[in-house]
């Protein structure tokens, strides 16, 4: 078989989306039990999921990063190198995340004060909440640093049990801390704390398994921290133009906001899933690399990058006979209805060309490209997002010219990746790049 058939990306891809779909699923059971305490509780966890998204924030940049180094060596047919790699992300992993649940201890309080817009009563609830439940931030990067290696091997059904096995055990678990055994919030953050460890305790195992060294090497974590660098700045440039799009559809009014967060996060959802597809792309491109295969990754790119775009087109036509329908989901509001079937059409005309960008993400994420994504990303949301959007509240624009940055940004972004695609600068042999 091809290594780079439609059944081996499928193989890999699928098992990837129901990992990549399991936390979120999670947090709206969570959100669910502790819903049916009280408003107070729910902002509390609110808040408090907000500071710990930056730690599944970082774990995701942890795996992308360690996917592709361990890739390469996986295909260059050296195994125990590929977990080698995992070993040392699981020791930079664990110390991040060891750092995270200290700060928290410390800085709680006044981070959940300053998110709480000055109600007390929800800022001490979510300050009790974080500590308890920034705990588990070493299990949440270990597990992250562990889908990371075992991607870069092409083993995605063992991640697919230990991420669903200890999701389906804290979804359990919460409420019955919550409301049998009285704990009530705590119960919500004990529950959290137990799966996130649980998830690293047994992708550990896993590596102590292959029996390889395990001693920390400072040289490998050092080339592991400056790829992990440009993701992160590339992440920042991400979050930097989603955080003034919510700021500027604030400033037109609730109906607005209520809008663009509807559709927003149904963006983010189509992201994700379509981010399994690159995922698989980061295993197969470096493998072949690794292997001196520079004419299959070029030609792995060009697959990957046409089933993005099936894929995106696929959700755009979901989306786009559901225009009707889904707003009424989140919303009984016909002023918010209105404004979302004003960003309705950008959403999906959008999908189709966010396919083949988050695709070849993958590809170049995959090839160890990180210096050329972040470069082009923050090209894209300088030169596009945030000078359209602030320009959209300049001229009074509404969700519109939100969108219309959005689509610039996407666009960009589709540009520059097919150049960096047609170039082939990208493609560099070899297990270590």
């Amino acid at each position: 078989m091809a290594p780079y058939s439609l059944r081996r990306i499928a193989a890999l891809a699928w098992p990837a989306l129901i990992v990549l779909a399991a936390e979120p699923l999670y947090v709206l059971v969570d959100t669910a039990v502790v819903g049916h305490l009280g408003s107070v509780p729910l902002a509390a966890v609110a808040i408090g999921g907000t500071v710990m998204s930056v730690a599944a924030w970082l774990g995701t940049v942890m795996a992308y990063g360690t996917t592709g180094r361990s890739a390469r060596r996986f295909g260059a047919g050296d195994r125990a190198a590929a977990v080698a790699e995992g070993v040392q992300a699981s020791w930079l992993a664990f110390g991040v995340g060891l750092a995270l649940a200290v700060v928290a201890q410390v800085s709680a309080g006044p981070l959940a004060r300053a998110l709480g817009g000055g109600d007390s009563e929800v800022a001490g609830a979510a300050a009790d909440w974080l500590r308890i439940a920034a705990l588990g931030a070493p299990g949440l990067l270990l597990a992250a640093a562990g889908n990371g290696w075992m991607r870069g091997v092409q083993d995605t059904r063992r991640p697919l049990f230990y991420v669903l096995g200890a999701n389906v055990l804290s979804a359990v678990l919460c409420p019955i801390l919550v409301y049998p055994a009285g704990l009530g919030l705590t119960g919500s953050a004990v529950a959290n704390v137990v799966a996130q460890t649980l998830a690293g305790v047994l992708f550990a195992r896993a590596l102590v398994a292959e029996r390889v060294p395990l001693r920390p090497r400072p040289a490998v974590i050092g080339q592991q921290l400056v790829l992990g660098r440009d993701l992160l700045i590339r992440g920042s440039a991400f979050q930097a133009c989603f955080l003034s799009a919510t700021a500027v559809a604030a400033r037109f009014g609730t109906a607005v906001v209520a809008a663009h967060q509807i559709t927003v996060q149904l963006w983010f959802f189509c992201a994700l899933a379509l981010d399994a597809v690159a995922i698989a792309a980061q295993s197969l491109v470096g493998a072949a690399l690794g292997a001196g295969h520079d004419r299959e990754a070029r030609d792995l790119g060009k697959r990957i990058a046409l089933i993005g775009g099936v894929c995106g087109a696929g959700f755009a036509v979901v989306i786009g006979a559901g225009a009707g329908v889904v707003p009424g989901w989140f919303s009984n509001d016909p002023a918010v209805h209105d404004q979302a079937m004003v960003a309705w059409p950008w959403f999906v005309a959008l999908l189709p060309l966010a396919g083949v960008v988050y695709a070849l993400d993958g590809v170049l994420i995959g090839a160890g490209d990180a210096r050329y994504l972040r470069n082009v990303t923050i090209l894209a949301a300088l030169g596009g997002f945030l000078p359209v959007v602030w320009l959209a509240y300049a001229l009074d624009a509404g969700l519109g010219g939100i969108w219309a940055g959005l689509s610039l940004f996407i666009v960009l972004r589709l540009v520059t990746l097919l150049a960096r695609m047609r170039s082939g600068a990208w493609a560099v042999v070899g297990a270590v790049r």
